[in-house]
């Protein structure tokens, strides 16, 4: 709560003499001084207290999902949950010609050597 509130440091009681002047001139200057016991706590507690991209509704920015066509991001998403390349142009109504070349372009933009990689990759980035 006091950090909350505005403060810049903390120190327990046990610090010396020399070392909370040296607290107090480094705050003022603009540093944030924490005991070394208390700064895990504040860091812990500001990490529960903060949530992420994805929990605040925001998309989280991937270089490499964000390269993806809209039409790469299905053709991927199908290949990783295990739909075989005429099942996913039936499925998208497009030739197998036409998903050999989107995996294609898929798997030099992920940088994955083979399909195997790909599903894992797109499993680590919820895509499946």
């Amino acid at each position: 709560a006091v950090i909350r509130g505005g403060a810049r440091g903390y120190v327990t009681k046990t610090i010396s003499g020399e070392e909370l002047a040296d607290a107090v001139r480094r705050v003022a200057d603009g540093d944030a001084v924490f005991s070394p016991r208390l700064a895990g706590f504040v860091l812990d507690a500001f990490a529960r207290a903060a949530p992420g991209p994805e929990e605040r509704g925001e998309p989280v920015h991937d270089p490499e999902v964000d390269s993806l066509t809209p039409r790469e991001k299905e053709v991927l998403r199908l290949l990783a949950r295990g739909y075989t390349y005429k099942e996913i142009a039936e499925k998208l109504f497009i030739s197998v010609k036409t998903v050999e070349t989107h995996a294609s372009n898929v798997l030099r933009k992920t940088q994955q050597s083979n399909r195997h990689a790909l599903t894992r990759w797109a499993q680590s980035r919820h895509l499946d």
